[in-house]
């Protein structure tokens, strides 16, 4: 029971983020549709660690190489899902209150997306790895 409530807690932050992203772009006063860019790095952002989450062997407690590159590139992704919408509006393709519309939906998703791994991470009952 457990993990269906924290679906659906996740699942609702996914949908405030993306609503906050929608604002930003849909609103009579903005009307441009530049900061929709930022999906790409939503889509991004879990792929280095999904990998080396598959790649690495977890016996060792040690630091791993290979994780800390996928942690290492994924900060990278977030950082530039956080730096796009400042460069946009810094060059005027959208305004100012879109892009803070922008990055709150940034936060968001990006909490929903670390619950996710929070939640669904471990090896217990209801991992990710069995969907």
């Amino acid at each position: 029971m457990a993990g269906i409530k924290a679906l659906i807690s996740l699942s609702f932050g996914g949908a405030v983020g993306l609503m906050f992203l929608m604002l930003g772009c849909a609103l009579p006063q903005y009307s441009k549709y530049w900061p929709l860019f930022v999906l790409f790095f939503y889509i991004l952002s879990p792929i280095p660690y999904c990998i080396a989450r598959r790649v690495v062997d977890d016996t060792d407690a040690a630091s791993n190489a290979c994780k800390e590159l996928a942690i290492f590139l994924t900060t990278g992704i977030v950082v530039s899902a956080f730096g796009l919408p400042i460069v946009f509006a810094r060059a005027e393709l959208i305004l100012w209150g879109a892009c803070a519309l922008v990055l709150t939906g940034n936060t968001v998703i990006f909490a929903t997306i670390l619950g996710f791994f929070l939640v669904f991470g471990s090896n217990d009952d209801f991992s990710w790895q069995q969907w």
